[in-house]
């Protein structure tokens, strides 16, 4: 992969990578630092002349050991931290602050299913992976992938039914 490439890919997939670290992780300073020790990482893999076949996967490979790392130094943050720190709404309208209440409803209610389970839905709706992409991140078979989605996601809609 030459320069440019790199670059390019950079631009492509810079604020994705922020977006995935930080919605696992609450900080914004520290996802960024994540998000640009994954691309360190990244092109140190791929300047030692290893071949890379799918680079978003192997980005968001990287992005979660580093996010896991991050977990084994730091327990779990605390779903209040998680409000302090996320989702700030702007003050000018009631819109804004219903969805911020949905979301951290949305949040709460995320944190009480499996971290397997959570993964999956935040890399499927949040990240916007296929099955298929989720597969190559996590390295298991699509069709296991779609069979844990399709539970973690009636998990999830029975807990939000019963929380309402």
């Amino acid at each position: 992969m030459e320069d440019t490439e790199y670059l390019k890919a950079y631009d492509l997939f810079s604020d994705a990578i922020f977006r995935h670290c930080f919605f696992r992780i609450s900080d914004r300073e520290l996802a960024k630092d994540l998000a640009q020790e994954t691309f360190v990482r990244t092109w140190e893999y791929i300047s030692r002349g290893n071949e890379v076949q799918n680079l978003r996967a192997l980005l968001y490979r990287i992005a979660n050991n580093l996010i896991i790392d991050e977990y084994r130094k730091k327990k779990m943050l605390r779903l209040e931290e998680i409000q302090e720190s996320g989702f700030e709404p702007k003050e000018n309208g009631h819109e804004k602050i219903e969805a911020r209440s949905e979301a951290l409803n949305a949040l709460r209610v995320l944190h009480k299913i499996e971290k397997e389970s959570r993964d999956l839905i935040i890399w499927r709706y949040v990240d916007g992976f296929g099955p298929k992409e989720i597969a190559e991140i996590s390295g298991t078979s699509e069709n296991v992938i779609s069979v844990r989605l399709h539970r973690a996601m009636k998990k999830l809609k029975e807990l939000l039914t019963n929380d309402e």
